[in-house]
């Protein structure tokens, strides 16, 4: 018990100093800057060509998704995710001890070019992302954490980073097993993250973008809007266009659904009227008991 307990407090302290270093040393894989930076690149180009003219600049709930954009990506690892997750993964690995496995590696990639690896790694998290997110809508107790994400009502940059906590511990669990079996470095799982937090910005700008062709491959935003759309089509009650970064799974899949231009489509989903609109009543709303019949009926 021991170990865990150090590991905790390693790891409260270490993202801590992590955090305050991100901060203070500006570097090419400073995540905080890139972050930062990739922001304000989308927001300009929104204010410079938006789609929807009559838009508001600092939109409806523009800075209720400036916080999540600090909660989701910093605050949250700091107040104990990063620690519980560190704890997992050891007793994870302790429960493999047990017979007999040290590692999990099945597929070495190392030895592969970088631009092979960076590709490997983007299309598989990528096709998992799809997944979970297709169980998100599909499920109704998932969905009951979803909804925080739904609940944007103007779409624009930050709407990317308007998701409940639960979100963040349900992909990082699907995913960990699948890409611990590929050996991939730190510096690589840097530049496919910021990567897919890019095209995560853009499918939600007020931008009237699909990429032409290349829609068929990349998500956009104008494909993306229709996956915020309130009025779900009688065929599709679970919602459509599942894609984060890449729009090929939808159409392979059978999922994409682009009818006509979405520009003006009211937003949200069924029942929004009722859902809270601050952070702390979105964040308690999934566990209300009341909330939890419902989604389990």
């Amino acid at each position: 018990m021991e170990k865990y307990f150090n590991i905790i407090a390693n790891s409260f302290t270490g993202y801590f100093n992590y955090l305050v270093n991100e901060i203070s040393n500006p570097s090419w894989t400073n995540y905080f800057y890139w972050l930062i930076g990739l922001s304000l690149l989308v927001w300009g180009l929104e204010i410079l060509i938006p789609w929807r003219k009559d838009q508001k600049i600092f939109r409806k709930g523009f800075w209720l998704d400036t916080f999540y954009i600090l909660f989701n990506f910093f605050l949250f690892s700091l107040v104990g995710y990063n620690a519980i997750s560190n704890v997992a993964v050891e007793l994870f690995n302790d429960f493999l001890g047990l017979f007999g496995v040290t590692n999990i590696v099945a597929i070495e990639v190392q030895n592969f070019p970088v631009w092979g690896q960076l590709l490997i790694m983007f299309v598989i998290a990528d096709f998992i992302q799809w997944n979970v997110h297709r169980q998100l809508h599909k499920q109704p107790w998932l969905w009951e954490f979803h909804k925080v994400h739904h609940s944007v009502k103007e779409m624009g940059f930050a709407a990317q980073f308007r998701f409940h906590f639960m979100e963040t511990v349900i992909y990082k669990s699907v995913q960990y097993i699948p890409l611990a079996m590929i050996g991939f470095g730190i510096q690589q799982f840097f530049v496919v993250h910021m990567f897919a937090v890019f095209i995560g910005h853009l499918n939600h700008a007020n931008l009237g973008w699909n990429y032409g062709i290349l829609g068929y491959l990349i998500n956009n935003p104008k494909m993306h809007i229709w996956h915020h759309s309130k009025a779900l089509p009688a065929d599709r009650p679970h919602g459509m266009n599942f894609g984060l970064s890449l729009s090929i799974w939808d159409y392979l899949f059978g999922t994409a659904y682009i009818p006509q231009e979405g520009k003006n489509i009211e937003l949200g989903f069924e029942g929004d009227e009722k859902f809270p609109e601050d952070f702390k009543s979105q964040m308690t709303f999934p566990f209300k008991k009341k909330n939890i019949q419902k989604s389990t009926q």
